[in-house]
């Protein structure tokens, strides 16, 4: 009789709270149509009410629940799912091997095929890795065997624990991290990896009050043992033309305080370095900030119209080899992070897979390729897109995205706003808290570790013992389909 009591008392319980759910959702409705009737700024709310909303709601999902659900697995940009699934894969350390066939169209215009050798070199064969030294004229040049590094990701725009855990990511793979343009912070330092310090245009960091180049800020950064090399930004791939954007929601005291900048206001850096106004301005500073820190310095650039690099080419040679840049970081128009306006996001400077060869070959032309180091970045997260720049000419690659899907990114398109749902790109604690940095960091060198492992799985197959001796010669791009030609025959037509 007690146990018939209780689930009569639950019937009438549930009974009840239902009635009162139901009632409130009524209410709900009922105002929701009130209010669409009555508001003219929205025409589907106002013709549409209550149902109209929806719209709204599966617009908002569309972009995260479209690469889970209807894209096919290379389809989607600016990553597929095929791409992802690798990056998490070696994120993991788990199989990364596939079955039953690529889903690759291998006929596809502009695809890459590396050739294979009847003679690949033996996995057992013991191989030293080929070192490069950057600045070797610097008081403190700076000598790496790595080819993979972490490319320019400011602590603003990523979250505290994000920062921390490319750091300690970075160290355990033996590679570089780039601080970004907003400044150096403890959270770089705190794993102490091997550091470039980016000079952005509204130079963060190393700013006067007027916003200018300070030495003395310079020096203090340069003596830190970590940091390595110096990187004058020029332009970036997100928003060629136009410099660094952080929300002021993302604007915290701390950022504030490492950027110089007042705290919840936009950071909107400047277009440009107002202090350059020729070639011969940008090695003048390079040669400033070489003197200062007594260590590498180059720049960064998106390549559109070329003829200031030429131009750049020439003033070195009238000066002397010791006035280059030590390297030029060549990013792709279809790079970047944060945010950016569409317009130069997808319609401004030239992608990596027509400024890479164009630089290349005016570098060889002017007898420069071996004084100055090129780094490409922009969506090199694979392997083979690595392989790619190695032998199109590039001496190292930095990847941001492909370590930002190591340590969560699910990319959902968030970046730009305090919401990113992995806690990465958000200075939100309750987002935070699921991105832990030594779990992350974990990741983050598992990924750079399977990227070096299959980058020189490809250079063996094709018949080289270290993947920086890939050439040209080692691989066809598709020209139409069904035809392919060397990227030698390919790239040499591509004169700058």
């Amino acid at each position: 009789m007690q146990l018939q009591a209780w689930v009569m008392w639950g019937i009438d319980l549930f009974s009840g709270l239902f009635l009162v759910f139901f009632w409130l959702l009524i209410i709900a409705v009922i105002y929701m149509y009130v209010a669409d009737k009555l508001q003219t700024k929205q025409a589907i709310r106002h013709n549409y009410p209550v149902i109209g909303r929806f719209r709204y709601l599966f617009e908002k999902q569309g972009e995260f629940f479209r690469q889970y659900f209807f894209a096919q697995d290379r389809e989607e940009l600016p990553f597929n799912r095929a791409e992802r699934s690798w990056v998490y894969r070696a994120a993991k350390d788990v199989d990364r091997t596939i079955s039953f066939g690529s889903t690759q169209p291998l006929d596809k215009q502009g695809s890459i095929l590396f050739l294979n050798s009847a003679f690949p070199v033996n996995d057992n064969k013991a191989h030293t890795p080929i070192k490069i030294t950057v600045g070797e004229a610097c008081s403190t040049p700076y000598t790496t065997d790595k080819i993979c590094h972490i490319s320019a990701m400011s602590f603003g725009a990523l979250s505290r624990p994000a920062v921390t855990a490319l750091s300690h990511g970075a160290a355990k793979a033996g590679c570089w991290l780039n601080s970004g343009e907003g400044g150096l912070s403890p959270y770089h330092l705190k794993g102490g990896c091997d550091l470039v310090f980016q000079i952005g245009t509204a130079k963060y960091g190393v700013r006067d009050d007027q916003g200018k180049l300070d030495h003395q800020k310079l020096q203090h950064i340069a003596a830190h043992e970590q940091v390595k090399m110096f990187e004058i930004k020029l332009s970036q791939g997100a928003k060629p033309g136009k410099g660094g954007i952080l929300p002021a929601v993302k604007v915290t005291d701390e950022i504030a305080k490492i950027r110089g900048i007042p705290a919840g206001q936009d950071s909107i850096s400047p277009n440009g370095h107002p202090e350059l106004e020729n070639v011969a301005d940008i090695l003048d500073m390079i040669h400033q900030v070489r003197q200062t820190t007594g260590k590498p310095c180059g720049i960064k650039a998106v390549i559109g119209d070329i003829e200031w690099v030429k131009d750049l080419c020439d003033e070195v040679l009238n000066r002397g080899m010791h006035s280059a840049p030590d390297f030029f970081t060549l990013d792709s128009a279809d790079g970047g992070t944060g945010a950016a306006p569409q317009a130069l996001m997808d319609n401004v400077g030239l992608p990596l897979r027509e400024s890479l060869p164009k630089l290349v070959n005016l570098l060889v032309e002017k007898g420069l390729k071996q004084r100055i180091k090129i780094i490409a970045t922009g969506k090199m997260i694979m392997p083979s897109y690595v392989a790619w720049a190695l032998a199109t000419g590039a001496d190292f690659i930095a990847s941001a995205r492909g370590n930002m899907f190591a340590l969560g990114c699910i990319q959902s398109l968030q970046c730009n706003k305090d919401t990113c749902p992995t806690g990465i790109t958000t200075h939100n604690t309750r987002l935070q808290r699921g991105l832990n940095p030594k779990d992350k960091s974990a990741r983050v060198a598992s990924y750079n570790h399977y990227l070096h492992h299959d980058l020189a799985m490809i250079a063996k197959s094709c018949g080289v013992t270290d993947a920086r001796l890939l050439t040209r010669i080692h691989a066809h791009i598709v020209v139409s389909s069904g035809v392919s030609i060397s990227l030698d025959q390919h790239y040499k037509h591509m004169m700058p």
